[in-house]
């Protein structure tokens, strides 16, 4: 029997990097669809369209693959309809950090997996937050000019020198943080018959 393919349906390194820690056979397409909100006034509802739309697209040109879409929306405490983005800017990246400091910064991050010839698809939302500490200016501007957050939403990059602008962590899994939640892509991916480990 010929072995399943597996598409990431995204162009993130941090991604791909978490995908290498499998040790399975995979490959990357960029789904490249419009990641704007589209009336989402909640960041689950955002993200969650969004991770199905990455490997919609994906799917339906692999019909035989096994798709892989993953999207992550911020968001700031008592405000899940204020998304926060990517900076790309350091202009932006400062203005983010600073509006971080000292406050909870909610992560909704949405996995979809889909397999278009078995009919199969589920998409679901995992949680984490991370609780800032009190950030000064120097600290901001130094940690922007190291670590060059400018792609991740939140302006910061947890795997790397970004866990030092932290006080603490809460979630069930740390890879929900970084973009794709691994514990329940593992689930999923078992379903069909992988060997993981």
């Amino acid at each position: 029997m010929k072995p399943l393919e597996l598409i990431l349906a995204s162009s993130s390194q941090t991604r791909k990097d978490l995908m290498g820690r499998l040790r399975i056979d995979y490959r990357c397409i960029s789904p490249d669809i419009d990641e704007s909100a589209d009336g989402e006034l909640h960041a689950d509802d955002l993200a969650k369209r969004l991770a199905y739309e990455k490997a919609h697209v994906i799917s339906a040109k692999h019909p035989n693959a096994i798709v892989i879409g993953s999207d992550q929306v911020a968001w700031r405490e008592h405000a899940p309809y204020d998304f926060i983005g990517k900076p790309l800017t350091v202009e932006n990246a400062i203005q983010q950090l600073q509006a971080n400091s000292g406050k909870t910064v909610f992560f909704s991050t949405a996995l979809s997996v889909q397999h278009f010839q078995l009919g199969f698809e589920t998409t679901l939302v995992e949680h984490y937050q991370v609780k800032f500490r009190e950030l000064t200016l120097a600290e901001i501007e130094r940690y922007i000019d190291i670590d060059q957050p400018l792609h991740c939403a939140g302006s910061f990059k947890c795997e790397s020198l970004g866990i030092s602008l932290f006080e603490k962590m809460v979630g069930d899994d740390q890879t929900t943080l970084m973009g794709l939640p691994m514990i329940q892509l593992c689930r999923i991916l078992r379903k069909f018959g992988l060997n993981l480990p």
